[in-house]
């Protein structure tokens, strides 16, 4: 598995590479965030010794155990939806939430952050796919909603997330990135330069969410393999 890991990333930073050199962009502007919904704890200690420094999870209960195994070896991301009544578990282990969707979850958010007098890192995902099965804030909302999350003192609002649309019209996928490229750049105007984050793509559409300017990507079976959700 280790070799297989440090294999899969070596092929991984080359297409990240060959990516950022398409669209202009810099290398080391690029943050991977290695997602490792159902894998095991010795995968996550395995990627990091591979050099992976931040580790993304799906779901708060499966998590959990993994987390306090391993400590904060890495800055672990919640990239999963959030329920409001699983937020106090989640303000406790993770370093980021990337699932922000509405008002009052960032307000539970930043009431459970308090109660343990920390303050954590979040992003408003945007669904700009427009798919129903998909999470996020519809588009048209998202500007009020950085802003709204950015006046509460326990979070530290840093970027935008968004999940491409499951289509193989790589046109409609940048697309999608593109109007939440243009949505993070109206949220740095209200954030400052601390709104650093456009976390977009994964496995199968990275590449185009580069070029469409992400900062940051989620990444699973490019690192691990294939696997069942």
């Amino acid at each position: 598995m280790k070799d297989d890991i440090s294999k899969n990333l070596m092929e991984l930073h080359g297409r990240i590479a060959e990516a950022c050199e398409e669209a202009d962009h810099d290398l080391h502007d690029i943050t991977i965030v290695a997602v490792t919904k159902t894998l095991p704890a010795s995968t996550i200690q395995t990627a990091v010794a591979a050099g992976l420094t931040n580790i993304g999870e799906s779901r708060i209960q499966e998590a959990e155990s993994k987390i306090r195994d391993l400590g904060h070896i890495a800055r672990f991301h919640l990239i999963g939806h959030l329920q409001t009544n699983k937020v106090k578990k989640a303000v406790e282990l993770f370093d980021v939430i990337q699932s922000v969707d509405s008002e009052h979850l960032a307000d539970e958010i930043n009431r459970r952050a308090a109660e343990i007098n920390r303050t954590i890192e979040c992003l408003v995902q945007v669904n700009t796919s427009g798919e129903e099965s998909k999470y996020g804030i519809p588009p048209d909302q998202c500007r009020d909603l950085i802003a709204y999350v950015n006046g509460l003192p326990n979070i530290d609002l840093s970027g935008l997330m968004t999940i491409g649309p499951l289509t193989d019209d790589k046109d409609e996928v940048r697309a999608a990135f593109r109007a939440c490229r243009e949505l993070f750049r109206a949220g740095r105007g209200l954030v400052g330069d601390d709104f650093e984050h456009l976390s977009m793509g994964m496995s199968d559409d990275f590449s185009l969410a580069i070029a469409e300017g992400a900062t940051m990507i989620r990444v699973g079976s490019a690192i691990f393999g294939p696997r069942e959700d």
